[in-house]
């Protein structure tokens, strides 16, 4: 057999050869007893990181408190309401108004269940270790999102005030409930795919099916409380002048108070391990039918910056999407490629390209934030403030604070308006987008 011989049983020469590699290395017991003691991060963190990050901005939006999704993954959800709920804090003068993220997250539940269905019915003829199939059984229930998801929620149920619909111990920690869910429609999975296997009816499959999603609102309804269908809108401005609207529906409270058409936004993307200057589609988290579909215009990063830097520099909030456990510290709110020197601290080669980390699953998209600002010198970023929905006691007030170099190497989407876009660019968005599979880097 010819190639490359695979196996290779380490010699105790080699061991020896190892310790005595280790000995050589410079100030080596030195090193070993700052990382013992301290830990990995703390002893390679860079003290220079707090002179990058400070907290000026020469572009910065007037917003106000930061929301708070706790232990939850509704991180999609509450950027996509921080970016709407900005536009009617400035609008009406209410600095710290916040919509309901408990409304959205119920029919998130209920209508990601609908498209299960969909999908595991679609896939019935392939056996359970398909990699598609088996995609649908590993997240049935997931709380993770993308912006378009967040964006056909509001688009079919509109929003509510998060005094018509307040957090719950459920959406607050949705681990019970999720682990409930999850259980719940593997069960629903195989019991649709054994009527399919048996040759029942169409009318059987659809009342079981009928009966499993009957199933799922009521646990929804049972853990986070029914949706309102109507509410009364009641606040006080910042000049402390009380308002009232009554009998609001939320489709008509999103139609009469937000002037924002969620169909004029793209998410821009930068997935350097596919082709740039193309659109592409994520079928496979769906999570409305007849609703808006997850596309991606992949363009260069300095695309993503620009366009970004654009609409803040108008007024408005931007969306975008990272890998925000990548070289962060919680508690003092930064984001910084050079935060933790551990290539340096350890003597080794960690680099690798951003197309390289996507390919090989380094890169992940784990968390969506909000940008509120920029600081521009000679026109060119050099970091950014961002909204984050960890609550109060993390960073500034809740707010984070991100070097350029951070956003280049960890930043995969961002949401702007189409105006931002160059004739050529919408011109890419009338194109048939290129289905991305379930398993892709993006999802």
């Amino acid at each position: 057999m010819s190639g490359t011989k695979t196996d290779h049983e380490l010699t105790a020469a080699e061991t020896a050869d190892l310790h005595a590699d280790l000995q050589q290395q410079p100030a080596h017991d030195v090193v070993s007893r700052a990382v013992i003691k301290n830990g990995v991060l703390a002893a390679a963190e860079d003290p220079q990181a707090a002179v990058r990050l400070n907290r000026t901005f020469s572009v910065e939006l007037d917003t106000g408190k930061v929301s708070n999704q706790k232990h939850s993954g509704r991180c999609w959800l509450f950027s996509t309401l921080n970016t709407i709920r900005h536009q009617f804090a400035a609008k009406y003068n209410v600095k710290d108004f916040e919509l309901s993220q408990s409304y959205l997250f119920f029919w998130d539940k209920v209508e990601r269940a609908n498209i299960f269905y969909d999908n595991i019915l679609r896939t019935a003829d392939k056996p359970l270790d398909d990699r598609e199939v088996a995609f649908y059984l590993s997240r049935p229930g997931d709380d993770g999102g993308q912006w378009a998801m967040g964006a056909a929620l509001v688009q079919k149920y509109g929003v509510v005030p998060a005094s018509a619909m307040p957090e719950s111990f459920n959406t607050n920690d949705t681990t019970g409930f999720a682990t409930t869910l999850n259980l719940k429609l593997r069960k629903d999975a195989l019991a649709l795919r054994q009527l399919v296997a048996d040759g029942a009816s169409e009318d059987q499959i659809a009342t079981t099916r009928a009966q499993a999603l009957k199933e799922v609102y009521r646990m929804a309804a049972y853990s986070f409380g029914e949706p309102p269908t109507t509410f009364d809108l009641e606040y006080k401005d910042d000049k402390h002048q009380y308002h009232r609207d009554a009998g609001l529906t939320p489709q008509g409270f999103f139609e009469k108070y937000f002037d924002i058409d969620l169909d004029d936004y793209v998410v821009i993307s930068n997935s350097p391990d596919k082709p740039f200057d193309q659109l592409y589609s994520l079928p496979s988290q769906d999570n409305i039918v007849g609703g808006k579909h997850i596309t991606f215009l992949n363009l260069p990063m300095a695309e993503l910056k620009r366009t970004a830097i654009a609409q803040l520099q108008s007024g408005e909030a931007v969306w975008f999407g990272n890998d925000v456990l990548q070289q962060m510290s919680r508690e003092r709110g930064f984001l910084d490629s050079q935060l933790f020197k551990t290539a340096d601290l350890f003597g080794v080669d960690l680099s690798l390209t951003k197309a390289q980390r996507l390919a090989t699953g380094e890169a992940e998209v784990t968390h969506a934030m909000t940008l509120t600002g920029v600081d521009l010198v000679d026109s060119d970023p050099t970091r950014w403030k961002v909204e984050n929905s960890w609550g109060e006691k993390n960073g500034d007030k809740g707010y984070f604070v991100m070097t350029d170099d951070w956003m280049d190497d960890f930043v995969y989407e961002v949401v702007v308006h189409k105006r931002f876009l160059t004739p050529e660019q919408r011109a890419v968005l009338a194109t048939t987008p290129k289905a991305l599979p379930a398993w892709d880097s993006l999802q």
